[in-house]
């Protein structure tokens, strides 16, 4: 019997995309050397400013506070959410339905007005005597605004996300910790936890990209930020396009680093629940641009007929 001469399927319809992908990836590219409009003279002036990197320093600085405030506070009020207790478990419904229901930008507008409502801060006796007072305009500095807006706005996101990734773990494994002795915070810190961070990681780790692009919104409390950094050069210089550049340039920059570490912190936590790793970004960039082709078939082997007409 002769063997199979397997063709491996034709896809044309793919090197017509590709070509027109190409076409106008080559327009594109042409488009950025040849305006001159674009002025990249300006934006390599710029680009390293010390305006700038004070504004990429602080920018980095708001991500990584107000993350941490919203990972820590979210995962508190997961906690509240999956409690038995219908009072705790209620209290952190309506705060994850309020603040995911109202826009980050009103609320950081609000965190820095709210001196109109209440012109004083203190701390004291309900109805009673009060120990200590500020003034809100002194207590909440632009600082102060953007991480309380930026902060509580991601705790709801990330309550949501951190609910989800407990209760992928099996309920058993749960119970199985109790039936040994162990406490509910003890089995949620080494039972749940370790397991439900695979599901937890991927979209926290967007979540802080989203974070640090969103960052551009305190602007408008006048925090000095990458956008807001770069708006105060072009309001001088009138140079709006190259400036924006140079803000977007320096996303890109930031947002490809997490990228890298959000991948990187996946592939840990993923050991010992998949057979095979995940493949890193050089292995990814070199199977999606080295392989034209998908592997071809191998031919079944041929069956051996005896001298009585049997198949071994």
């Amino acid at each position: 019997m002769s063997p199979i001469k397997a063709v491996p399927l034709r896809h044309p319809g793919r090197w017509l995309t590709v070509a027109a992908i190409l076409v106008l990836a080559a327009m594109f590219a042409n488009a950025l050397v040849s305006n001159t409009l674009f002025q990249w003279d300006v934006v390599g002036q710029y680009f390293t400013a010390e305006t700038i990197l004070k504004g990429v320093a602080q920018t980095l600085y708001l991500t990584l506070v107000a993350m941490a405030v919203g990972i820590v506070l979210g995962g508190i009020l997961a906690v509240m959410r999956l409690s038995p207790s219908p009072v705790l478990s209620t209290v952190s419904w309506v705060y994850i339905w309020f603040f995911r229901g109202t826009p980050v930008l009103v609320q950081l507008i609000f965190w820095f007005n709210l001196a109109a409502l209440f012109p004083e801060l203190s701390i004291g006796v309900p109805f009673g005597p009060t120990f200590f007072s500020v003034e809100t305009n002194a207590a909440i500095t632009p600082f102060v605004a953007a991480i309380l807006g930026l902060g509580l706005n991601e705790a709801a996101y990330m309550a949501e996300i951190s609910r989800a990734g407990i209760q992928s773990v099996n309920d058993g494994q749960v119970e199985a910790a109790h039936a040994l002795g162990m406490r509910r915070l003890l089995t949620m810190r080494r039972i749940v936890l370790p397991q439900a961070m695979r599901m937890i990681i991927p979209p926290a780790g967007n979540e802080t990209i989203g974070m640090l692009k969103t960052t551009s919104l305190v602007s408008i409390v006048t925090l000095p930020e990458l956008l807001y950094s770069a708006q105060s050069i072009y309001s001088r210089t009138f140079q709006t396009i190259p400036l924006l550049i140079v803000a977007s340039l320096w996303y890109l920059i930031l947002t490809s680093v997490l990228t890298v570490g959000q991948y990187y912190i996946e592939r840990h936590f993923a050991k010992g629940n998949a057979r095979t790793m995940p493949p890193t970004a050089w292995q990814r960039l070199r199977r999606n641009f080295f392989t034209f082709h998908s592997p071809r078939p191998e031919a079944p082997a041929p069956s051996v007929t005896s001298s009585s007409g049997g198949i071994r």
